[in-house]
C-alpha cells in the first residue's frame, strides 16, 4: 500500500484532517498537549502579529543605533533611546502573544486584539497625517486580517474550548 493509498487520518471527532480548516497534530501541525488542533486563522493572527513585534524591535534596534550616532530630531523633543525603549516593550509583547498563538496558547488572543486596535489608527496617521500611504496601507491590511482571523468562527470555538 502506497502512501497515496491510505485513507484520510482521523482526529478524536471523526472528522478526516484538514475537513475543517485544521491541521493534522504534530510538530509542525500546531496541535496543542490537549490534542487540539490550533486552527488555520489562529495561526495566521500569530504569524502576522509575530512579524509585526519582529519589525518593532527590529526598528528599536534602529532608533538604538541612531541616537548612539548622535542624531537628534531639531523640531521636536524625542528620545531616541526612550522611543526605543516603547518599541521593545510593544514589540517584545506582541511578538510574545504572536508566538503564543502559534503554540497554542490562548493567552494570546486578547493581546494580540488590542495591539491591532491600536494599529488600526496608527495605519490612519500613517497613510494621512504622513503621507506615507504604502505604509499605512501595510499596518492597516495587516491589522484588519489579523482582526478577521481572530474572529472567525473556528478562531472563537477554539478559544472557548
Amino acid at each position: 500500500m502506497t502512501h497515496d493509498d491510505d485513507p484520510a487520518p482521523r482526529r478524536a471527532g471523526g472528522t478526516p484532517d484538514g475537513a475543517d480548516g485544521r491541521t493534522s497534530a504534530g510538530p509542525s501541525g500546531g496541535a496543542l498537549s490537549g490534542g487540539i488542533d490550533v486552527p488555520r486563522p489562529v495561526r495566521l493572527a500569530g504569524t502576522i502579529s509575530a512579524v509585526q513585534g519582529a519589525l518593532l524591535l527590529g526598528f528599536a534596534v534602529y532608533l538604538v543605533i541612531h541616537a548612539a550616532l548622535g542624531h537628534h530630531e531639531d523640531t521636536v523633543q524625542i528620545s531616541g533611546y526612550g522611543t526605543a525603549v516603547w518599541f521593545v516593550v510593544m514589540g517584545g509583547a506582541l511578538a510574545a502573544a504572536g508566538l503564543g498563538l502559534l503554540r497554542g496558547k490562548r493567552w494570546g488572543r486578547g493581546l494580540v486584539i488590542i495591539a491591532q486596535l491600536v494599529l488600526l489608527p496608527v495605519a490612519y496617521y500613517l497613510g494621512v497625517g504622513s503621507k506615507q500611504w504604502a505604509a499605512g496601507v501595510v499596518v492597516g491590511v495587516s491589522a484588519i486580517a489579523a482582526l478577521f482571523a481572530l474572529f472567525r468562527r473556528e478562531s472563537l470555538e477554539w478559544y472557548a474550548a
